[in-house]
């Protein structure tokens, strides 16, 4: 096909393979910069972060929040009941708002100009993609942003556990459930399983969960688990499953029978069968799409964004570097390029668990013992009325005479919401003295990030 009526050796300015988050940003950006543009996803739009990821989990994330406050008002004189979710009943809910989303990805499509095309797309070389059917779109410019997938262990019994992708097919609570993996999803899903019903054991390799991350966060939150019901292994390596009857699952070495075993032990890059050896199109040892700073691979014209790389897996960081790419290829910003660094992120944990920047032991890989902590303890208010054990945690950590703030770290109450404009001050170089000039707002949470001492 010739888009062009013959004036043009392509049909498309660009071709993006996939319709998750950094695959429509990068086609929206394009199609505004006036490039005529196509789009293959043979799946539901919005990929990873609206069907199976962000979307859906903040949904049971905020069903699992409405339990948490029901218990809290019970003990506050409230006269209400222990919460029982009717799972199908929240579900229909969830997912009306997910098709909204997928309607409304249509019609800013169609009004775009955006063709789009329900169908795989394999590169035959850095110009040309083939759909499924055969069909060959030529292109000047070429987008893989297929995402990523949860990986399922190599090891005996596997296929008797579920992956996380599979918790939003639940239709109820299963009485108990092992969670195996520390990080992230693993984290997210026992908080949310916990409190919406579940007696839930979190099995991890590490010593702690969430490595990587602020080592007194992850203390506070481990505290904070046990004293909700979640029963931490650390340390634990699991190397098998093996029915215990009536359909239940019992890890390796432990006669403890669970209704389901999820993994959490990480994702791996949809880069299969996508003809990137073809295009001349190089992946790193797991798989990824190698990519340099401006999201270009190794065949010219061609470039890949989100989880099919090795970057930060978020959807906002998709999305960034999606919008940016795309500036620079068509918008004529020739210096545009994401900024890796310091991007803020939330472990959506109960409560959850904000971070931006570096932390204390980073910083002093970095700078030496010109490091400075600051630290607030506390139980939120509606906690401490209730007389629960659930504490707070919030840092700060400085660097030089200044202390000019270079890690900003949350757990507690509000987190998520607190830290999106403290993370736009700490990327334009706050110290502490303009934070403690900041009058508090009070009384909040918030306010113990303008009051450390």
């Amino acid at each position: 096909m010739n888009a062009g009526g013959g004036k043009s050796a392509f049909d498309f300015d660009l071709v993006v393979i996939g319709g998750g988050s950094g695959g429509l940003a990068a086609a929206f950006r394009a199609a505004e910069h006036g490039a005529r543009v196509a789009l293959l996803e043979p799946g539901e739009l919005g990929g990873t972060c609206v069907n199976a990821g962000c979307v859906p989990k903040k949904a049971m994330w905020l069903a699992a929040h409405v339990a948490e406050r029901i218990e809290l008002a019970a003990q506050l004189g409230f006269g209400v009941d222990a919460p029982a979710l009717d799972w199908c009943e929240f579900v229909t809910h969830r997912q009306r708002y997910i098709a909204n989303i997928h309607a409304s990805y249509r019609r800013r499509l169609d009004a775009a100009g955006i063709v789009t095309i329900a169908s795989r797309g394999r590169l035959l070389d850095p110009r040309t993609v083939e759909c499924a059917d055969g069909v060959r779109l030529c292109a000047k410019h070429v987008l893989i942003a297929t995402g990523g997938r949860p990986r399922r262990p190599s090891i005996p019994g596997a296929e008797l556990g579920l992956v996380s992708d599979d918790f939003f097919h639940f239709t109820a609570a299963p009485a108990r459930v092992a969670i195996v993996g520390g990080g992230y999803i693993g984290v997210e899903l026992a908080g949310m399983l916990r409190a919406l019903g579940s007696e839930v054991e979190l099995l991890a390799r590490g010593p702690r969960l969430l490595q990587g991350f602020d080592a007194g966060l992850v203390e506070r939150l481990q505290d904070n688990y046990r004293q909700a019901g979640i029963a931490l292994h650390l340390g634990r390596d699991v190397r098998g499953l093996e029915r215990a009857g009536e359909g239940r699952v019992c890890v390796a070495g432990d006669g403890t029978a669970f209704d389901a075993v999820l993994f959490a032990t990480g994702r791996q890059p949809n880069t299969e069968d996508l003809g990137l050896e073809a295009a001349g199109v190089a992946t790193d040892g797991a798989g990824y799409v190698c990519v340099d700073q401006w999201q270009d691979t190794t065949a010219a014209g061609v470039h890949a964004v989100g989880d099919v790389t090795d970057r930060i897996a978020l959807t906002p960081v998709a999305i960034a570097a999606a919008r940016r790419l795309m500036d620079r290829v068509f918008g004529g910003v020739a210096e545009a390029r994401l900024d890796y660094d310091n991007v803020p992120t939330v472990v959506f944990a109960h409560p959850p668990l904000a971070t931006v920047g570096l932390t204390a032991a980073q910083a002093r890989e970095l700078h030496g013992d010109d490091v400075h902590e600051y630290h607030a303890d506390f139980r939120a208010m509606l906690h401490a009325l209730a007389d629960a054990p659930q504490r707070s945690l919030f840092k700060l950590v400085c660097v030089g005479a200044q202390r000019r703030v270079v890690g900003i770290h949350l757990l507690g109450e509000g987190a998520d919401e607190i830290l999106q404009g403290f993370a736009v001050a700490l990327k334009k170089g706050i110290t502490l003295d303009d934070l403690r000039d900041t009058v508090a707002i009070h009384p909040t949470s918030a306010e113990e990030v303008v009051l450390m001492r």
